[in-house]
């Protein structure tokens, strides 16, 4: 369930909740440990999340938001799927970027939701210019009869689970790695345009996909990944890139479906980066790029089926 609109109409939805705050961009592991502490608070009441329907950044810094690791879509449905009741959002605006703390409090967690716990991470912060910290928040929440927990982060071998180090493992193709932080293989969504007909004029049919310009890719380069399509997963080999040795610009995410060869124009196929074969690079002539990219599909072909 999603909840958006007046504000004022969400408390006669669900009645008291308790309720989770924050971006959760990627749903990764750390903020898995917030839901957790949501579900431990109150186990029998109704779990809701508190998030922007925007990337604050997008409003607030000069550069815009972040490459996403997930889109809103993708977001709502793993919600869905760690047993999340209802998504409270906010559109993240001026008027909000404005909002006293103790507004905030008032207008989204009290008379909007109900709140009757609150759990976010021990680093969150809110209200204008960011004043509002957890002190402030369980401040709050006595003077208004909610419970605050405050979960620390989360480390994974030394290294702390956060969103912004999730992306700079993806930027350098470090898959494998944003995948232990996530919980899960980062993927992305596209649907399938018409392409130039290079893959299939050489005898190695390709998918191209258009994704969403917002959404974080890897770095260049080939990758063996697994297609979500039609409620099954095939394995597959990704070239993200510009395809130097036919001397394009433009960069291309385009997929190759291993022993499957299917019409897919105008489908939606979601990407699940399972790890890096190779860097992008030029080759010498067309002939060793069909060499190398055959010993591609066959690498990958061993490594998929040995993750399932």
């Amino acid at each position: 369930m999603v909840l958006e609109g007046q504000v004022s109409s969400w408390a006669s939805t669900l009645g008291s909740s308790a309720v989770a705050v924050g971006v959760f961009d990627g749903v990764h592991l750390g903020h898995r440990a917030v839901f957790a502490a949501q579900r431990e608070s109150a186990p029998d009441l109704p779990r809701v999340v508190l998030t922007f329907s925007i990337h604050p950044a997008s409003v607030l810094a000069r550069s815009g938001s972040p490459p996403l690791l997930t889109t809103m879509d993708r977001r709502l449905e793993l919600f869905e799927m760690l047993g999340v009741d209802a998504v409270a959002l906010i559109h993240f605006d001026d008027e909000v970027r404005l909002i006293e703390p103790d507004d905030f409090v008032r207008r989204y967690l009290v008379e909007g939701l109900q709140a009757s716990t609150v759990a976010v991470g021990d680093d969150f912060r809110f209200g204008h210019e960011a004043r509002g910290t957890v002190e402030t928040l369980a401040a709050l929440g006595r003077a208004e009869g909610f419970s605050v927990a405050a979960v620390p982060e989360v480390e994974l071998d030394r290294t702390p689970v956060r969103s912004t180090i999730i992306r700079s493992r993806i930027a350098a193709g470090a898959v494998e790695e944003a995948a232990r932080l996530l919980g899960r293989a980062h993927d992305v969504d596209g649907v399938v345009v018409v392409g130039g007909g290079r893959g299939r004029a050489i005898g190695i049919p390709t998918a191209n996909l258009a994704v969403s310009s917002e959404v974080a890719l890897p770095g260049r380069g080939v990758y063996g990944v697994h297609v979500v399509h039609g409620g099954g997963r095939m394995p597959g080999v990704a070239n993200l890139g510009v395809r130097p040795t036919f001397d394009g610009v433009e960069e291309v995410l385009e997929v190759h479906l291993l022993d499957v060869d299917l019409d897919l124009y105008g489908q939606t196929l979601r990407v699940e980066f399972v790890f890096r074969i190779r860097e992008e690079r030029r080759f010498e002539s067309v002939d060793v790029l069909i060499g190398q990219i055959h010993e591609d599909i066959e690498g990958a072909r061993d490594r998929l089926a040995e993750v399932g």
